[in-house]
């Protein structure tokens, strides 16, 4: 039986694949021969990855780099900060409304006075993907540990548990699996926010140019095969982050969670 689930579970996406790639080729080859170019045929995509072999490992690296740094911060400041937010509703209200403020702040506006602050390049790549990353983690790390139980909290405070004790053996296991939510939600945002940010503040200088740069280059030379091997390079760099942080959370709830058992 599990075996049999096992191939019906791969059967359907790959014959999703198959016939999403005929369809592809299809419209490829109807389109008129002056307009072909706008929409390469997925032969001509995958030998624009072998042709740009080389540049889009090298880019897909340095878009890697930047996600990582930018969304392990975050990941370490959201804690401390959910901590921070969950333990006063004083520090709460004083704190919360501006990191609403900064969320909402477009990129685009960002990224020039990072330019100006620190440089372009990975430094100004990581803080962007830092602050795309950050507000969902924090927001639902937050809620996670407002929402624990209330007889739990009860029975804890009627044993004369310690404030610490609440917090470690209580409240921080009942927000794992709010935790675990943000922290996919920022997975999937974070290579975005990395490739966003190589393209307003990134810096080409000694082959360090990430996706958003090679983005640009083919762009600007009409290459439309290579232009598209970096949009699946990049769907594939996003994917391989949420499927990372969907398994860490498989991997610490699974034993006791419903929702992922």
């Amino acid at each position: 039986m599990k075996a049999r689930r096992s191939s019906t579970t791969l059967f359907w996406p790959a014959l999703t694949a198959a016939m999403v790639l005929a369809g592809w080729q299809a419209a490829s080859a109807w389109m008129p021969a002056e307009r072909r170019f706008l929409l390469p045929s997925p032969v001509a995509v995958a030998g624009a990855f072998a042709d740009q072999a080389g540049p889009l490992l090298a880019a897909t690296q340095h878009t890697l780099s930047g996600a990582l740094l930018g969304f392990g911060f975050a990941v370490v400041a959201s804690v401390i900060f959910a901590l921070a937010l969950g333990a006063s509703t004083a520090v709460r209200r004083s704190l919360y409304p501006y990191l609403l403020a900064l969320q909402t702040t477009p990129i685009i506006v960002i990224a020039p006075i990072l330019i100006l602050w620190v440089g372009p390049g990975l430094v100004s790549v990581a803080i962007i993907t830092f602050l795309v990353s950050f507000f969902p983690l924090v927001v639902n790390t937050t809620q996670g540990l407002l929402s624990t139980d209330v007889h739990q909290v009860e029975l804890f405070r009627l044993y004369r548990a310690r404030r610490w004790q609440e917090v470690v053996l209580l409240r921080i296991p009942a927000a794992l699996p709010y935790f675990f939510t943000g922290l996919r939600i920022a997975a999937t945002l974070a290579p975005i926010g990395a490739i966003v940010g190589d393209f307003y503040a990134g810096n080409s200088a000694g082959g360090q140019g990430g996706l958003g740069f090679q983005t640009l280059i083919y762009s600007s030379q009409f290459k439309m095969p290579a232009l598209f091997a970096t949009a699946l390079t990049s769907c594939a760099l996003g994917l391989l982050f949420n499927l990372s942080a969907t398994g860490l959370a498989w991997l610490c709830l699974h034993k006791w969670h419903d929702s992922y058992r």
